[in-house]
């Protein structure tokens, strides 16, 4: 485990994709090993390490997640009940799913609940005030029908914590996990981040320039309602410490069995870049025959990446802080270390020759709460774009991160659904187009959500 060979490929990497500030760590057989490149600020520069603090986004949802599972095994929760026996004022806009959902339908992203609500400031900006919202939410499928990822799934698994231990999320995880197991740089509070180094994100204008993203967080740091789905902060060495936990054997927090209960697969994803399953949060991958877990995560011109490989007794961390390009530039590093430590190798699919009949049958508008996608063809290519939905940006009084420009895509030899994207900041990502029973498409999985069609193409 050579330092020198980890810090030139994250130097080089850094270098590659524009990256103020990107900080990784990998753990083999007990032994750590961490390596950064760049600045925590570029215009009050201070060098990126293991102890520099990250905005996390999504990879929260594994703390939440195991929260609930030890919650479990101590028997406070029964994951198959349904969430109304905690959260008994749960209102829905489908009262049959409202009463259906389960724990589990949760942590696994199968309560078919839309991606998140748009105004996370709800009231007081609390769990409680975030759930009493939920009847605006839009229902995308049955539960336990398809997987469907969503950020406000687990908000609500969050409320569960909260009226089971009795404690604000942000408390019964800290008692729960990060004391315990000593993770003394992780927190939610901008109180404890601002006393610390921490990395200032950074968006990439379309003239091509960084500039600083406002709010520091993706969403107002007072709102806590999305804190169990992305609201942590973290450091490299902690998050180390984190995935030797899960490497382990429950260190007194959790009976082995149910630890590694968390990998088991829940549910099948249909050509994902999530992965080949979900366990219980966890985004299950096989990579050159070889299982890993793993959970990415995205904030304000901030990107995490956590891959844990069980058999190998290895894990690999990587932060950066910049946007879009964070992105491929984790993954990147990431693929870099499953290689040259594992010799694991990841290859991206080859998508099939340009199809204009088979184009002209997807092209047009997909949608979630805040986004829209488009799907178009241009000169004799198919392309994919997301942008926040104008009208949203245009009643944000703070920045919002920059749309991603559209990017050419193209089909996956199979059934003709399943695409990958391959260039631009959305390099690497595959999905699939749904139809209906007549055989229409009707929507498009990305990142493992899915957009409904609401503009197709004649």
């Amino acid at each position: 485990m050579r330092q020198d060979q980890l810090s030139a490929a994250v130097e080089a990497t850094a270098e590659e994709f524009g990256i103020p500030g990107l900080a990784v760590g990998v753990l083999m057989d007990g032994q750590e090993v961490y390596a950064a490149h760049g600045v925590t600020n570029v215009d009050h520069p201070q060098p990126v390490d293991e102890n520099t603090l990250f905005h996390l986004g999504s990879v929260t949802k594994i703390f939440t997640a195991t929260a609930l599972v030890r919650l479990a095994a101590e028997g406070k929760v029964d994951l198959d009940a349904p969430v109304r026996r905690y959260v008994p004022e749960l209102v829905l806009a489908d009262e049959r799913t409202a009463e259906q959902i389960t724990v589990l339908n949760l942590l696994n992203h199968t309560a078919g609940l839309e991606w998140n609500l748009i105004d996370t400031e709800a009231g007081d900006g609390s769990l409680a005030a975030f759930v009493a919202k939920m009847a605006e939410l839009a229902i995308v499928a049955p539960p336990g029908a398809r997987a469907s990822y969503s950020q406000a799934a687990y908000n609500l698994a969050g409320r569960v914590v909260e009226k089971v231990t009795g404690l604000p999320y942000e408390k019964a995880v800290a008692e729960l996990l990060l004391e315990p197991l000593g993770l003394s740089n992780t927190f939610f509070d901008m109180d404890d981040v601002i006393t610390r180094k921490f990395a200032v994100g950074y968006n990439r204008g379309e003239d091509g320039q960084l500039r600083p993203a406002k709010p520091w967080k993706a969403y107002p740091a007072g709102a806590r309602g999305n804190n169990p789905g992305g609201g942590i902060v973290s450091t490299v060495g902690d998050l180390l410490r984190w995935a030797a936990f899960h490497l382990g054997e429950g260190d007194g927090v959790l009976p082995a069995d149910a630890l590694h209960g968390m990998r088991e697969q829940t549910v099948e994803l249909r050509s994902s870049t999530l992965g080949d399953g979900f366990g219980i949060c966890w985004f299950l991958k096989e990579v050159d025959g070889v299982g890993t877990l793993g959970h990415g995560g995205s904030g304000n011109g901030q990107f995490a990446e956590l891959v844990v490989v069980p058999e190998r007794n290895f894990a690999v961390v990587a932060l950066a802080n910049a946007g879009p390009d964070g992105y491929p530039a984790d993954q990147a590093v990431v693929r870099w270390a499953l290689e040259h430590y594992l010799g694991l190798v990841e290859r991206d699919p080859e998508p099939l020759p340009y199809d204009e009949a088979r184009a002209r049958e997807v092209v047009g508008r997909y949608e979630i709460d805040v986004m829209n996608l488009d799907i178009a063809t241009d000169g004799g290519r198919l392309t994919l774009g997301v942008e926040i939905k104008p009208e949203i940006r245009a009643g944000s009084d703070v920045e919002m991160p920059p749309d991603v420009a559209p990017a050419p895509m193209g089909f996956l030899p199979g059934d003709g659904d399943a695409y990958i994207v391959t260039e631009g900041g959305l390099k690497g990502q595959r999905g699939f187009f749904t139809r209906d029973d007549s055989g229409a498409i009707v929507g498009v999985d990305v990142a493992g959500r899915l957009f409904g069609r609401t503009q197709p193409v004649a």
